[in-house]
């Protein structure tokens, strides 16, 4: 009996230690700096977020960034890669292209069209919803529904 109950602690014990382990880490969201980054390089293949602040102690931005890796699933499911500058002085081509004014968060279509500017931080939900408005996504949406086996 003194073996049993010995053996039903030391699995007891192990198990928490086990399921640790198999535990999948979270997929983390791409997060890229601007430098020799050109917005076309993304043209049908990602959906760029670009979050732009003067110092990378900007609140918003902080909030920003919080926000994004609070719940990088629903982003990643639409296949978003996110650029951050925090350096007006280096003059990046992002910045002489899309030109923000202090903290902005610009997101652009598969299409490479800016869709939508916020000068506040916006959540992970808000973002995917405006994402699920644009027509390219609406067409991958029709096309998953259409998909053999979706259902």
């Amino acid at each position: 009996m003194k073996h049993v109950l010995a053996f039903a602690i030391a699995l007891f014990f192990a198990l928490p230690a086990a399921a640790q382990e198999a535990v999948e880490p979270e997929e983390e969201l791409p997060l890229l700096s601007p430098e020799g980054v050109e917005l076309n390089q993304f043209l049908w293949v990602s959906r760029p977020i670009i979050v732009f602040a003067d110092s990378p102690n900007d609140p918003r931005y902080i909030e920003q960034m919080r926000l994004l890796r609070e719940d990088p699933r629903p982003l990643l499911e639409r296949d978003v890669v996110v650029l951050t500058d925090t350096t007006p002085q280096a003059r990046s081509n992002l910045r002489l292209e899309l030109r923000p004014r202090g903290f902005s968060l610009v997101i652009i279509s598969k299409d490479g069209l800016t869709r939508i500017r916020k000068p506040l931080p916006f959540d992970v939900r808000e973002i995917s919803r405006s994402i699920d408005k644009m027509p390219i996504r609406q067409q991958e949406i029709r096309d998953m529904k259409n998909e053999p086996g979706a259902g």
